[in-house]
């Protein structure tokens, strides 16, 4: 499982005894029917994850992801993060990960708040948009 959608991360675990295996993909997503809410949201709770695996597994404590990520503005989120309720924005996001070779992608919506609601677009207008791809 990474949350990278990279692959020579896919190519490093053939090399390790993966292949054939599934290959777990991870991807954020901040759901909200406001744009602008949902990309406060991922920038408060998620703006972390912009720095990758390699830096946040150095960090031992929460003021170092605090420090790592204080210069991370709003916009570097959206670069990285879907956020609204714009399917394609999803779409185009996920396709990194079908075309690096993953088999499979698990969404992380960021928020409590917004779970039901997400749970509910997903349902009725992402889901289907996804088996469409």
């Amino acid at each position: 499982i990474t949350t990278e959608p990279t692959r020579a991360l896919l190519d490093d675990f053939d090399a390790a005894g993966g292949a054939g295996k599934p290959r777990m993909g991870q991807m954020p997503v901040s759901y909200d029917t406001d744009r602008d809410a949902a990309l406060a949201r991922a920038h408060e709770q998620f703006r972390w994850a912009l720095g990758g695996w390699r830096l946040n597994a150095e960090l031992p404590l929460p003021p170092g992801f605090v420090q790592a990520s204080e210069h991370t503005r709003p916009e570097d989120v959206a670069k990285s993060i879907p956020c609204g309720d714009d399917v394609d924005a999803v779409l185009e996001a996920a396709g990194r990960y079908a075309e690096a070779g993953f088999t499979d992608l698990a969404l992380v919506q960021i928020g409590g708040d917004q779970q039901t609601p997400f749970i509910r677009w997903a349902e009725t207008t992402l889901l289907p948009a996804l088996r469409d791809l």
